[in-house]
């Protein structure tokens, strides 16, 4: 289990950790298991940045903070999202089209505008929750983005035949997933209080949207749609609770 920590830890982050020695396909499989584990490290380590960057106004804090985050992840996410807003943009309603648009390295207009928009809106919406100093949400966030990552492979065919995701999809440890899944909610829950209610709301209600949208457009899942979901929650979670912080002043 410590392998299967190690590297997904490795995989969804830049942290330098040492190799966990020999690796085996069974390690990988499980290592989709530490995937919300891995979102509560990130919330740690931007909460820690909050306070090295307590000092400076809202505006220079919030993009400080998002870029802590993008650098942690290695924009892991962030290149799921391009690639699945070109597909998406350039596949023209055609399945074949889009998942071989999204197999192409480059980033084209639709990439491009998808990144800017998440991220200033996410950077707009730190710098609200800045200004109220509720940063909780920077624990929930990250952990609700990979906890649906789980949800998503619980629930939806991955379309590919090859590759890592293939793998994770077609050996997932889908009662220990479930139980996982369960466990990383009720922690949310009791790191959130009351105030989880509304982030874990918009979190529901996008997955539900997002997964119906490619189940139409490419009957499942891959890889970048995986990565577009996670970057996309963690929007979604950070704009809602803007939205109630903003509500209770």
């Amino acid at each position: 289990m410590w392998r299967s920590f190690l590297i997904a830890v490795r995989f969804l982050t830049r942290l330098p950790l040492p190799s966990s020695g020999a690796e085996t396909g069974h390690d990988v499989e499980r290592s989709v298991l530490f995937y919300p584990v891995v979102g509560l490290i990130i919330g740690m380590l931007l909460w820690a940045a909050t306070g090295l960057t307590s000092h400076v106004d809202s505006e220079l804090r919030a993009a400080l903070i998002l870029a802590v985050w993008v650098v942690l992840t290695g924009a892991l996410h962030l290149d799921g999202l391009a690639d699945t807003a070109d597909a998406w943009v350039g596949g023209l309603g055609s399945r074949e089209r889009t998942l071989a648009i999204m197999k192409d390295p480059c980033s084209g207009p639709a990439a491009v505008v998808a990144l800017v928009l998440v991220l200033l809106i996410k950077f707009a919406a730190l710098k609200e929750l800045l200004t109220q100093n509720d940063v909780a949400v920077l624990f929930l966030a990250p952990i609700i983005g990979r906890t649906a990552v789980l949800v998503l492979f619980l629930t939806t065919p991955y379309v590919r035949p090859s590759g890592i995701g293939a793998a994770l999809a077609r050996n997932l440890p889908r009662r220990a997933t479930i139980v996982v899944v369960a466990s990383a909610v009720a922690v949310m829950a009791l790191l959130g209080g009351r105030a989880a209610i509304w982030p874990l709301s918009a979190a529901a209600l996008l997955f539900i949207g997002l997964r119906a949208w490619m189940i139409r457009r490419i009957d499942g899942m891959t890889g970048d749609t995986a990565g577009a979901l996670v970057e996309l929650t963690e929007c979604a979670v950070l704009v809602a609770q803007a939205f109630m912080a903003t509500a209770a002043r």
